[in-house]
C-alpha cells in the first residue's frame, strides 16, 4: 500500500539508484523503511563489490598477461607457473600463503573505524587518488563503483559456475574459437550455420 511506497521512496535518491532499473529491490529488504538497515547493507554491498571487482581481474588477468616469476612457496618449491589459473588454484595455494590472506583480510576490517556514520562504513578509507574536489565529479564516481561493483560480483560467479561446469577457465572458447575457423566454408547455411555435432 501507501506506506509501503512511501519507505521505498525514502531511499529512490541514494546512490546507486541507476536507469535503466531505477530503484530495485525484489527481495524487499528496504519494506521496514530503517535507515540503519539500510546504510549496513549498502557498506556490504561496496565491500562485496571491490572484493569481486579484485578477485574478477585476478581470474582473467594470468590468462591474459601471464604469471608472475619466482616462486609463490621457495620452501615448498611451488613456483607461480605452477600454479593453476581459477579455482584449481585453492589447492595449490599453501596453507601460510592462506594464512596471509586471511591475516591480511582481517587487517582490512579492524584497521579503520567502520562503525555506523563513520567515512569508513561508507567505503572512504582515505584513499583519495581516484577523487576529486568537485561534489559532482565524486558522486559519478561513487556511482560507477556501485555499478562496476554489482557487475563483478556477477561476473566472478558467472566464471566460478562457467568453469566447474565445462572444466575451462575461458568456457570452452578456445573450442569455439577454432570451430569459427570454418564459419565461412563453403556450404555453412542458416539456418543452422557451421555444424558439427561429431566434432570432426
Amino acid at each position: 500500500g501507501l506506506a509501503k511506497t512511501a519507505k521505498i521512496f525514502a531511499f529512490e535518491n541514494e546512490l546507486g539508484v541507476q536507469s535503466p532499473v531505477g530503484f530495485w529491490d525484489p527481495a524487499g529488504w528496504t519494506e521496514d523503511g530503517s535507515i540503519e538497515n539500510y546504510k549496513r547493507r549498502r557498506q556490504t554491498e561496496i565491500k562485496h563489490g571491490r572484493i569481486a571487482m579484485l578477485a574478477t581481474m585476478g581470474y582473467i588477468t594470468p590468462e591474459l598477461y601471464g604469471k608472475l616469476p619466482g616462486y609463490l612457496s621457495p620452501s615448498l618449491g611451488i613456483k607461480f607457473a605452477d600454479v593453476p589459473n581459477g579455482l584449481g588454484a585453492i589447492s595449490k595455494v599453501p596453507a601460510a600463503g592462506w594464512g596471509q590472506i586471511i591475516a591480511y583480510m582481517a587487517f582490512c576490517e579492524v584497521s579503520s573505524k567502520q562503525g555506523p556514520g563513520t567515512p569508513g562504513a561508507a567505503g572512504d578509507f582515505g584513499w583519495k587518488v581516484l577523487t576529486s574536489s568537485d561534489p559532482a565529479v565524486v558522486k559519478k564516481k561513487l556511482a560507477s563503483e556501485l555499478a562496476n561493483g554489482r557487475l563483478a560480483m556477477i561476473a566472478i560467479i558467472g566464471m566460478f559456475f562457467q568453469e566447474g561446469i565445462t572444466g575451462d577457465i575461458w568456457g570452452g572458447l578456445a573450442k569455439t574459437a577454432k570451430i569459427f575457423a570454418f564459419e565461412n566454408e563453403l556450404g555453412v547455411q542458416s539456418p543452422v550455420g557451421f555444424w558439427d555435432p561429431a566434432g570432426w
